[in-house]
């Protein structure tokens, strides 16, 4: 892992002060893993093998709903997690599909050696306790957006919040994760004025 790399990875665990040795032996812990575009890189039905920290790329989680359609729940794009992780945590297999909506690049980490951080950096309690709290800020407020603002309104809240990574992604995922139809996406992006 180059030194922009380990920095990178680095800035997404700043309540973790490491010595060099310490540094050295984090670095080890890590691989990288390529994916193309439209790759699943988490089937629904199988236990998540790593938790991810994307380098490049943007990726979908989502479920399939009765007719078989895809139901986003989130996305992961560079500088972020990513991974099913409550498969990965519990170690049962996942509910949800993780796939590669643009060619990704991603640093692995193995749930062994994912646990051995906190068995050997105390400060990794801090890191995940700040860590899955704004998981589940963040979906309490989505849930809340989903139940509460009009079409138009989760559009416009979505659209000043999210990266610039996100805005080139097909519609279809765009407007599954904001719960409209693709044309009712198609309609508010034609009509804002961003």
């Amino acid at each position: 892992m180059d030194s922009e790399t380990f920095l990178r990875l680095k800035a997404f665990f700043p309540q973790v002060i490491m010595t060099e040795e310490e540094e050295n032996h984090f670095k080890s812990l890590w691989s990288v893993k390529t994916f193309n575009q439209y790759d699943l890189i988490t089937e629904a039905g199988s236990v998540e093998r790593y938790f991810y920290f994307v380098l490049e790329g943007v990726q979908a989680i989502y479920i399939l709903n009765e007719k078989g359609e895809k139901v986003v729940l989130g996305f992961s794009y560079s500088g972020s997690p990513s991974g099913a992780f409550d498969s990965f945590i519990k170690k049962q297999p996942s509910d949800t599909f993780l796939e590669a909506l643009k060619p990704s690049k991603m640093l692995a980490i193995s749930y062994g050696d994912y646990q051995s951080l906190f068995q050997n950096y105390p400060d990794f309690y801090a890191w995940g306790h700040e860590f899955f709290q704004n998981i589940l800020f963040g979906r309490l407020s989505r849930e809340v957006e989903l139940l509460t603002l009009s079409a138009e309104q989760r559009y416009k809240a979505f659209m000043q919040r999210c990266p610039d990574e996100l805005k080139v992604i097909p519609q279809k995922y765009l407007a599954s994760y904001l719960n409209m139809t693709p044309e009712t996406f198609s309609r508010l992006r034609s009509s804002a004025s961003y």
